[in-house]
């Protein structure tokens, strides 16, 4: 991949400014060739990560603020996203017995299955593309975004 500034193809006020673009730049990317990954597993990436966050749970159940709270991208369309996984028989819902208004979510044995074929099918391309960098790089990084959070 060329350089920001061929990609833009601009100059830079400034190093923070050039920064802060290639992040931007580079997250859009990232989440191009994520759509593109998951694409012919029928899952977007929001969905995806509902998926992930309940397995995680490891059999537990978890309210949908839980998944929420817990989402890279903290959709308000959640509960759509998840109505449309349920279709797919990927999660199971359940309403608390105790409060109605509490919905229950727990991933399915085909949810499971599916998220082994997608990250069976991630091993060579879209995690090749962290491998570029070394242990003690992605540790730099991950300290220098957080830094930026802060």
């Amino acid at each position: 991949m060329a350089g920001i500034e061929k990609e833009l193809a601009m100059e830079f006020k400034s190093e923070h400014q050039k920064m802060l673009l290639n992040l931007i730049f580079t997250s859009n990317w990232l989440k191009h060739m994520d759509n593109a990954r998951l694409k012919p597993f029928g899952v977007s990436a929001q969905q995806y990560n509902i998926l992930r966050i309940l397995r995680g749970a490891k059999g537990k159940k978890m309210c949908m603020y839980e998944v929420l709270a817990r989402m890279l991208d903290r959709a308000p369309n959640a509960t759509r996203l998840t109505d449309k996984l349920i279709a797919k028989g990927l999660v199971l819902r359940e309403r608390s017995d105790e409060d109605r208004r509490v919905v229950h979510l727990l991933i399915s044995a085909k949810g499971v299955e599916l998220l082994d074929r997608i990250d069976k099918s991630s091993k060579d391309g879209f995690e090749a593309v962290a491998r570029k960098l070394t242990v003690p790089e992605a540790t730099a990084m991950n300290i220098t975004l957080d830094k930026l959070r802060s």
